[in-house]
């Protein structure tokens, strides 16, 4: 019986570090691959590229949709800095959906909205459209109030008033860089296979702006906001960036800022009703392609393309994890086709594979592993060499990873304004996994046994000042 026990305990050792291994060598190479993509992206686009776009005839004209819900706080700072973009033709399309707070009035006060009667071919299914109203000062900015269905409701409604073949989604809280579209559209122009484009998206909190523009990028005070800015770096630019150089795999496209060919995203039905709106469409989109033998691409440009406001304390932030991992387990089911099926390329047999286990029972592995620890070190059976290695790559590895990814955003980029932003954000990248990571191990955990639950727990906002724009 004892040797059966310490077999048990043995084995049980070898297959956590075993897990944690391949899960620190996988994002080791994604770190490594994403020097590959960001490469081949410099060789596509650059500013001089940028100016002949401005300058040339040929473009694709773009539709903006912004999904807006209770956002009385950014929504009028997100439309000044939209409608202030370089670039040579678009509208900016806002759908309220069912905000109960002042959203609404902010909006028609803030533009001179007027209510127009405008016919709807309704492709996509979205909840009832109580009205359409236009601006008086601005020619190309349309409100749209309809009953409320959700985030995926809300841009389905937008899609099937927009008029231009190309659309772009935005969250309400999040701000462009000025040369966002026209960096992703260019993609569009010099590779018709193009269908959808997404960017790294950075924190706006600790930034401040001027006229709806970011001016000085500074890591938060707040420790919360300072953990989420590294986790935004490691997951955009060496997570994300990384699926363009493996074969066309990229799964998600973050619902703060992502373009789409509009025909394409008609034709599998728009949005789904469910949490997880940004990852589903994307994956639907490859499943739809690969199933019709269409030549098809999607990519994600290494470079910001625009700033969001991140939850700022732990019940908000637990909130919004809990959602994402719902949102991700509900787009795996619902997709449950492609795993391990080759008629699905890259996706079906790497991208959807990694997001099942490395993200979505990850929790479960993770978990089990602290948990083990315990429970070895409390009856003396914990050996040092588990106990070493299990330290090693759970924690510092990650620590290096994270500093690594610090360093690479600043160097790329060169956009935080002083040398303390980059000294705290490498502290940070340290501290990271001593707690903070644990305890969203454990809120994802959690989630995994509520994924049928279609709660969205909206995440509060904060104001962002707009009397510069006045």
């Amino acid at each position: 019986m004892y040797n059966f026990l310490m077999f048990l305990i043995n084995a049980f050792q070898i297959i956590i570090i075993v897990y944690f291994i391949l899960k620190i060598a996988i994002y080791t190479v994604f770190q490594i691959l994403s020097f590959k993509s960001i490469y081949d992206y410099s060789v596509l686009i650059s500013q001089t590229k940028i100016k002949m776009i401005l300058a040339n005839t040929f473009y694709r004209p773009i539709s903006i949709i912004v999904p807006a819900y209770n956002e009385q706080e950014t929504i009028i700072a997100n439309i000044y800095s939209l409608i202030r973009i370089h670039y040579p033709e678009f509208e900016v399309i806002v759908v309220n959906d069912g905000s109960d707070d002042e959203t609404l009035k902010r909006i028609i006060n803030e533009f001179k909205m007027i209510r127009i009667d405008k016919p709807i071919k309704k492709v996509l299914n979205h909840q009832d459209i109580n009205g359409i109203y236009v601006s008086e000062v601005l020619s190309n900015l349309i409100l749209v109030n309809k009953k409320n269905g959700g985030k995926a409701d809300a841009l389905n409604a937008g899609i099937n008033i927009s008029k231009y073949p190309i659309f772009c989604s935005i969250d309400a809280d999040s701000l462009l860089e000025n040369d966002s579209l026209l960096r992703a559209i260019n993609l569009f122009l010099e590779n018709k296979e193009m269908i959808a484009v997404g960017g790294v998206v950075k924190i706006l909190n600790g930034c401040t702006t001027e006229e709806g523009i970011v001016k000085d990028i500074k890591a938060p005070r707040n420790i919360i906001e300072a953990f989420q800015c590294i986790e935004y770096v490691r997951g955009f630019l060496s997570g994300r960036t990384t699926w363009n150089s493996l074969g066309n795999s990229l799964m998600i496209i973050s619902g703060a800022f992502g373009i789409f060919r509009k025909d394409l995203v008609m034709k599998i039905g728009g949005y789904r009703a469910t949490i997880g709106e940004d990852m589903d469409l994307v994956v639907r989109l490859h499943k739809h392609c690969r199933q019709n033998k269409i030549p098809y691409k999607v990519y994600s440009i290494p470079v910001p393309v625009c700033f969001t406001q991140v939850p700022s304390n732990i019940n908000a932030l637990i909130k919004q994890r809990n959602r994402w991992h719902r949102g991700l387990i509900d787009s795996l089911l619902h997709s449950k086709t492609i795993f391990f099926n080759p008629r699905y390329g890259s996706v079906g047999m790497l991208a959807f594979p990694y997001f099942v286990f490395i993200e979505a029972f990850g929790p479960f592995v993770e978990i089990i592993g602290y948990i083990g620890l315990i429970f070895l070190y409390i009856f003396g059976y914990l050996s040092f060499e588990f106990a070493f290695l299990f330290l090693l790559i759970s924690i510092l590895w990650g620590m290096l990873l994270n500093l690594s990814s610090i360093l690479m955003d600043t160097l790329l980029y060169r956009k935080y304004a002083d040398f303390r932003s980059i000294l705290l954000l490498c502290i940070y990248g340290f501290l990271e996994n001593l707690g903070y990571r644990q305890l969203l191990l454990i809120d994802r955990f959690i989630a995994t046994f509520q994924f049928k639950t279609k709660k969205w727990d909206k995440t509060d906002r904060k104001s962002i000042d707009v009397s510069r724009f006045n």
